[in-house]
């Protein structure tokens, strides 16, 4: 299969490349510098000004967008959501105008969709939060929804998006919870206090922290698109979420360091503004969709990904 990916020099882009090469695709790498080479890709351009060329892609895999990580101004927010709905708009512009059609378009997305839930338990039927993250993740899947329906509009809550026209691609939305893996992403920034001896709860820790090992993540892409049954919201988190409090204290295990010193709420919005609420805030979310489409985690647990991952 010829699959289009967009962010292919991401963290999370250059592993779905690597597992995608060696089970025999072909990759399209779209990126904003096409002169970037990846090895055993073919680079074509991707921006928001005009909808890439698509031709060839049987699938396509849709991650690009400004990181969320760090201090959210105005003018971060406004590149947090201009590129995933701009972005998205785009992919599916390039897919209306293609002559053969891609059969499936992953769009990524996030589990920010929920918006803070407490202790609920959140699955893909799980309505939408609020606040700024879970109003952009909406924002961002309608646009991928565009794609599978007729009339342009979609129920995004819903296991499933209305009937789709066969000649469209169908459509799933990969929400993604925190990423961890050895060289990127978010694990590097958060053994990096640990390391010093100055780890520690965030708040008083009990918010539920959603995450997944990057190879799980990238498994799980690929057999969104070769299995034709998988459609709709696909929560892309671990089946064991954890308690940030406990989420600190395997981390400090698996680095034998302490873990004592506790970073107050007030800290973290002073210092981080609105990307606090991210850290803050309690996602309790389940892969209910994966594990009945038959999918299975290599980690479905945190201590033995860190360990993985850090050992």
């Amino acid at each position: 299969m010829t699959i289009g990916l967009t962010g292919a020099t991401g963290f999370i882009g250059g592993k779905i490349i690597d597992l995608a090469l060696r089970r025999g695709h072909e990759i399209v790498a779209f990126t904003r510098d096409p002169r970037r080479a990846i090895p055993g890709c073919e680079m074509r351009p991707f921006s928001l000004e005009k909808a890439p060329d698509i031709t060839g892609c049987e699938a396509l895999i849709h991650l690009a967008g400004e990181s969320v990580v760090g201090v959210w101004t105005a003018a971060k927010m406004r590149r947090i959501t201009e590129s995933r709905v701009l972005g998205t708009r785009r992919i599916v512009e390039a897919i209306h105008a293609a002559t053969v059609k891609p059969e499936v378009l992953l769009c990524g997305s996030a589990i920010g969709f929920y918006g803070d839930r407490g202790d609920e338990e959140l699955t893909e039927t799980a309505p939408a939060g609020t606040g700024f993250l879970a109003e952009t993740t909406q924002a961002w899947e309608r646009e991928a929804l565009n794609m599978e329906c007729a009339s342009g509009s979609a129920e995004v809550g819903a296991t499933t998006a209305t009937t789709p026209n066969s000649a469209r691609p169908r459509v799933v939305l990969l929400r993604t919870a925190i990423v961890l893996g050895a060289h990127g992403g978010a694990l590097p920034l958060m053994a990096r206090p640990f390391r010093l001896g100055l780890g520690g709860p965030l708040g008083d820790g009990h918010q539920w922290v959603s995450w997944i090992h990057l190879d799980d993540l990238a498994q799980l892409a690929l057999f969104a698109i070769e299995n034709l049954d998988v459609r709709g919201p696909l929560n892309g988190s671990a089946p064991w979420p954890v308690r940030n409090a406990d989420f600190t204290r395997a981390l400090a295990r698996t680095l034998h360091r302490p873990a004592f010193l506790r970073v107050p709420a007030f800290a973290l919005r002073t210092a981080l503004g609105g990307f606090a609420h991210e850290l803050l805030d309690s996602k309790r979310v389940l892969p209910a969709a994966a594990l009945n489409y038959g999918f299975g985690f290599r980690f479905p647990e945190l201590a033995p990904a860190l360990a993985n991952l850090l050992g």
